[in-house]
């Protein structure tokens, strides 16, 4: 059983003008959850934030010794929820988790989605200008759920695993996506993994009727 820590945000601005709910506060009791996510947590941007498919972001609180080890003099900066998340556990990791396992928290049920995709945001975020696509390198991105039951949850309830739906970790799943190459039977096999977002079901699809993989650049530099 894991016990999450819980955090929500609000939109803010940052340097060059860009909106982001990445800094979140930390919340204590019951609060709703909905389809769309924790009630008074927002996103921006949310053609790539939020949504069904993306109402929870997930972080494993381990993973920032290792943020800490590369980055000495900012390390203070990486503890949770630097990198935005909802929840934070210890014990749950993307080689643990795999993509549609249904959890229940509280009163909810929710589904895992998809590994989460580093943004630039990350970069200014951090002012570290390729953290972004370090993230994407290492495999500690983290991944996100949908709300497949609402209900009121809070961090004094467990997480606990109520469904295995496939045989796809999230560590596969960051791999087949973003470290092979170009193996259009890897992206069946990720596309056959119930649960899996629309919206990178839509990217496997894409890769196969091309035939190629697209450019990362946008998504974690900007440009």
């Amino acid at each position: 059983m894991t016990n999450p820590a819980v955090y929500i945000g609000h939109i803010q601005s940052y340097p060059g003008g860009r909106p982001s709910a990445i800094a979140k506060r930390q919340v204590d009791g019951a609060l709703p959850l909905t389809p769309l996510g924790l009630e008074g947590d927002q996103q921006a941007e949310k053609s790539y934030h939020g949504g069904p498919d993306r109402a929870l972001c997930h972080y494993p609180s381990e993973h920032y010794e290792h943020w800490r080890q590369q980055f000495p003099a900012q390390a203070e900066l990486f503890s949770a929820p630097a990198f935005g998340e909802n929840l934070s556990t210890r014990g749950l990791t993307e080689h643990n988790v795999f993509i549609g396992d249904i959890f229940r928290w509280g009163d909810a049920l929710i589904q895992v989605t998809q590994p989460r995709s580093p943004c630039f945001k990350l970069n200014y975020h951090f002012d570290i200008d390729d953290l972004s696509l370090l993230m994407q390198q290492s495999g500690r991105c983290g991944w996100l759920y949908r709300v497949i039951s609402p209900g009121q949850v809070s961090g004094d309830q467990p997480l606990l695993l109520a469904t295995r739906c496939s045989d796809v970790s999230l560590a596969e799943a960051i791999s087949i996506a973003w470290h092979m190459p170009f193996d259009e039977e890897q992206y069946r096999r990720l596309l056959s993994a119930a649960g899996l977002s629309a919206s990178w079901s839509k990217t496997m699809l894409l890769r196969i009727t091309r035939g190629k993989i697209e450019d990362f650049n946008r998504r974690l530099l900007g440009r």
